[in-house]
């Protein structure tokens, strides 16, 4: 029981615990007869109307308070916003770092429903009659390029053009030509308009527009046997003093190589993996001096699963990795986008799609620097010995340094500079199994790229490889960690597994008679296997009878 003094003092016994009715008694020290209350009377009314609401006193055991006294919950702090708790901040950077993983599904969003529709609102428009064309640069299997210029009508402006009249896979080009410029521009030769021609008599024809940048492409520099010296001249814009050799030579190899891992990083991070990555497809752009990826009308773009069918692949059996496709056969259609950008992460990690161009890019690094490998059929005769050798370069090169030609060891020599660790990082890149193969993003985090090449690097270049190795270095970290724990001797003593188990339990059910540790680990697998399986069935349901190329609306047309 409790009561008020007159002092206005809180005087009580030690309540009941948690649970218990409470029954309190409350005396005013004024008069129930008074008509008009005073100030001291009203006062304590009001305590007391608002300590029987609001101020019920709670008593709690003698490990959390003195015995005697009594806490009121209106003397607690009260709680004006959310609590942060542990629990609930991993949570909230897991699910934000899930919407920022490669291919990035915020990105993806803001990209599809903001940017684009942005753009579109401002781009300049053109027609066919707009440009007049000059001399074919090229001609392939699914469109003829040709060197234009503007019309009369748009006499304003200036400037040179490449024009592309694709019959097959132009929508394709349309969409990741535009996707590009708006996510990674540097990476892609410099994409102006694309629009779709109906009246044509051979049936509809996409057209593509790019500002000109140069006609050289890696192919025909290549094909000089001043090669890689008269690269040296457009990059520099001059020819460094100093003597012709290895060390000079491996510099300028250097640079591009970095200009093409930069590239191709920058399509990797919006999530389009090329799939016909070659020398024929990469040009010099003559304004900003680097190398530029071009032709996208085999790229796929996976953040919605544009122009990406699980059992069809697009690509030069020369540069093409072994498994052909970018990602397992077994991996469903793309559903709609929004479902597909979701999920996108998850079959990224799962697949490494973008594994698929690192080996043509070491191809290119392998022919760069062995003049022998630079033709056509060299490289087919190379194809073939190193797949008898299962795809390893360095079982490769035990058979034939013993009898190699002067050009192969003049290329064992320049890979083998400052303790071979161009050799290092080419092995990194041609390798048999996808997951094996270094990323665009950790090769350039190589340390074959810490002394700077032939080019200063910008700003932003250089703010960005620091940020590659930084962020390499704890990978491989916990990489060697984990590889430590997991590929030990399988002894008692030691515990954990060796790479062979591994692969093992992937492929077998857990067994009564087997330790404990092996069969968790194998159970885990076989879930992991039937989430894989279910989510596919799924997808393959929710895509069934919906083939209609949604995104094909986005392209202008002309009547």
């Amino acid at each position: 029981m409790a009561t008020i003094s007159p002092g206005g003092a809180y005087i009580g016994t030690p309540s009941p615990f948690l649970g218990k009715k409470l029954h309190r008694r409350f005396s005013l020290t004024c008069k129930p007869t008074t008509v008009k209350l005073g100030s001291d009377c009203r006062a304590q009314l009001i305590d007391t109307v608002h300590n029987l609401f609001v101020g019920v006193g709670v008593g709690l055991p003698c490990t959390v308070m003195e015995c005697g006294d009594m806490i009121y919950r209106s003397t607690l702090p009260k709680s004006n916003g959310l609590t942060i708790t542990a629990p609930g901040v991993a949570l909230a950077l897991t699910a934000l770092s899930y919407l920022w993983a490669t291919p990035g599904v915020a990105p993806g969003f803001f990209d599809m429903f903001v940017l684009a529709f942005v753009e579109r609102l401002f781009r300049p428009t053109f027609r066919k009659d707009d440009f007049v064309l000059g001399k074919k640069l090229g001609e392939g299997s699914f469109g003829v390029v040709y060197k234009a210029s503007l019309s009369k009508k748009r006499g304003s402006e200036e400037g040179e053009y490449v024009v592309k009249k694709a019959t097959e896979y132009g929508a394709v080009e349309i969409w990741m030509n535009e996707r590009v410029r708006r996510a990674c521009g540097n990476s892609c030769a410099d994409f102006v308009y694309g629009f779709l021609e109906k009246s044509s008599k051979k049936g509809p024809e996409y057209w593509l527009l790019w500002k000109y940048e140069g006609e050289s492409t890696l192919a025909g520099l290549m094909q000089s046997k001043e090669f890689p010296y008269n690269v040296e001249t457009i990059i520099l814009g001059k020819v460094q003093d100093l003597p012709k050799g290895l060390e000079r030579e491996n510099k300028i190899i250097q640079t591009i190589m970095r200009q093409l891992l930069f590239a191709l990083d920058g399509l990797h991070s919006t999530g389009i993996v090329h799939r016909d990555v070659k020398p024929q497809n990469i040009i010099f752009s003559e304004g900003s001096r680097s190398f530029k990826i071009i032709d996208l009308g085999a790229a796929a773009d996976l953040r919605v699963g544009i122009n990406y069918i699980p059992k069809e692949f697009l690509l030069d059996p020369r540069y093409a990795a072994p498994e052909q496709y970018i990602m397992s056969t077994q991996t469903p259609s793309a559903p709609s986008a929004p479902v597909a950008a979701a999920l996108s992460p998850v079959l990224w990690q799962m697949n490494l799609p973008d594994r698929f161009d690192i080996y043509s890019i070491g191809l290119i690094f392998l022919q760069m620097a062995f003049p022998s490998l630079r033709s056509d059929s060299s490289l087919i005769q190379f194809n073939r010995q190193l797949k008898r050798c299962d795809y390893d370069l360095t079982a490769w090169r035990k058979l034939v340094e013993p009898r190699a030609s002067g050009d192969l060891r003049k290329g064992f020599e320049l890979v083998d500079l400052d303790g071979g660790i161009g050799w290092e990082l080419i092995t990194s890149m041609v390798r048999y199994k996808a997951r094996q193969r270094i990323s665009a993003k950790a090769a350039l985090a190589h340390p074959y790229f810490d002394r700077q090449g032939l080019l200063a690097l910008s700003v932003m270049q250089n703010l960005r490889m620091q940020y590659f190795r930084a962020t390499q270095q704890d990978y491989s970290e916990a990489a060697n960690w984990v590889i430590q724990l997991m590929a030990k001797s399988g002894t008692e003593k030691d515990g954990g597994f060796t790479e062979t188990q591994l692969q093992e339990l992937r492929e077998k059910e857990p067994r009564k008679k087997a330790s404990a540790q092996r069969n968790a680990l194998a159970s885990a697998l076989r879930l992991q296997r039937k989430l894989v399986k279910t989510v596919a069935e799924t997808m393959d349901e929710i895509t069934e009878g919906r083939k209609t190329v949604w995104w094909n609306r986005w392209i202008p047309r002309e009547e």
